[in-house]
């Protein structure tokens, strides 16, 4: 089968009957500057765009030394949440003329750190990344090259561009008005306790039932993995252990949750008089029969700030603020709940 070849600015200019550089300067919107005439100018544009001649992002590139691409890494793309911020995000490129390019590194140190170089290699201007590295030493070293922005997740003393929601406050005030109403029980169920959201969120649970003036247990506190699999792992054994669902429960994402709901299914436990609330909201909660309280992160503002930051370094422009913590929204679904 013969490879189709894609229209050159040669080619244009050959079916317009025109010179290669007036083709070039039509088409790179310089008609005017040049003096060429209105009807050459339509010839051309006319030409190109029957032929859906499209300019080489290459070419471009060379000109500007930009590649008008951004990287992307998040941990894994089935999330909901980091699914709901990709698309935002590829959405903003878009809008901005730019191409997102996406690695998932599945909470792997290795394969973030082969993803990260991939997209280096591609020339990525700028690099946007949830990471599950503990320390920042590699992204130092990277922003020395091309401008880096953290979001989801924090680390330690990092002084690298920052954009995160805030999760300790948040979940406090949720946590501290559920436990008015179980005292006595309360669980929590989060991913790995190594990365700051399973650190920040517990400790917000922490902090609220303190509020409410009750002690956490230490058999309250359950950690697995962000897969809803683990979600439903933690709580079936959770169920095993009490021999019924336990009266309140707070879930440390939103991935959790679809485990902890596909369980709760599958045992006819929907109907249960459990207490259930989180962090990251659905848009699906409101039809569920069982009812979630929940923090809610706008996956849109995420991605508005992380853009506009990683644009601002692109451009060599000092950013407002390096380090932003967005307030979430509380979602009262219980009757009790709005009650308090």
């Amino acid at each position: 089968m013969k490879k189709t070849k894609r229209i050159t600015i040669s080619g244009i200019a050959e079916l317009a009957g025109v010179s290669k550089s007036t083709a070039s300067q039509v088409l790179n919107g310089h008609s005017k500057k040049f003096r060429i005439s209105d009807a050459t100018r339509d010839r051309v544009l006319a030409v190109a765009a029957e032929q859906h001649y499209q300019p080489s992002i290459h070419a471009r590139s060379l000109n500007v030394t930009r590649s008008f691409t951004l990287g992307l890494v998040v941990p894994e793309m089935t999330n909901y949440g980091f699914a709901a911020y990709s698309n935002e995000l590829e959405t903003l490129c878009r809008e901005k003329g730019m191409q997102l390019l996406i690695a998932c590194t599945d909470e792997n140190t290795s394969q973030e750190t082969l993803g990260v170089n991939n997209l280096i290699q591609r020339q990525v201007d700028g690099l946007i990344v949830a990471s599950s590295m503990l320390n920042d030493a590699e992204y130092v070293k990277i922003s020395q090259q091309l401008p880096v922005v953290l979001f989801d997740r924090h680390m330690q003393n990092s002084a690298l561009p920052l954009v995160v929601c805030e999760a300790i406050e948040s979940s406090a005030q949720l946590v501290a008005r559920v436990a008015k109403h179980h005292q006595d029980e309360f669980y929590f169920i989060g991913g790995q306790p190594r990365i700051s959201p399973t650190r920040d969120r517990l400790a917000g649970f922490q902090l609220g039932l303190e509020r409410a003036g009750i002690s956490c247990k230490p058999e309250w506190i359950v950690y697995g993995n962000y897969h809803p699999s683990s979600g439903y792992e933690m709580f079936a054994n959770l169920c095993a252990r009490l021999g019924r669902p336990p009266k309140a429960l707070y879930v440390a994402s939103c991935g959790l949750m679809e485990g902890v709901l596909r369980y709760m299914s599958q045992h006819k436990l929907l109907t249960s008089d459990i207490h259930l609330c989180g962090f990251d909201d659905h848009f699906l909660y409101d039809s569920l029969s069982v009812k979630i309280d929940t923090v809610a992160q706008d996956c849109r503002e995420l991605a508005i700030h992380c853009f506009e930051m990683v644009i601002d370094l692109i451009d060599e422009k000092q950013p407002e603020s390096m380090h932003r913590y967005l307030l979430p929204t509380l979602h009262w679904r219980h009757e009790q709940s709005l009650e308090a």
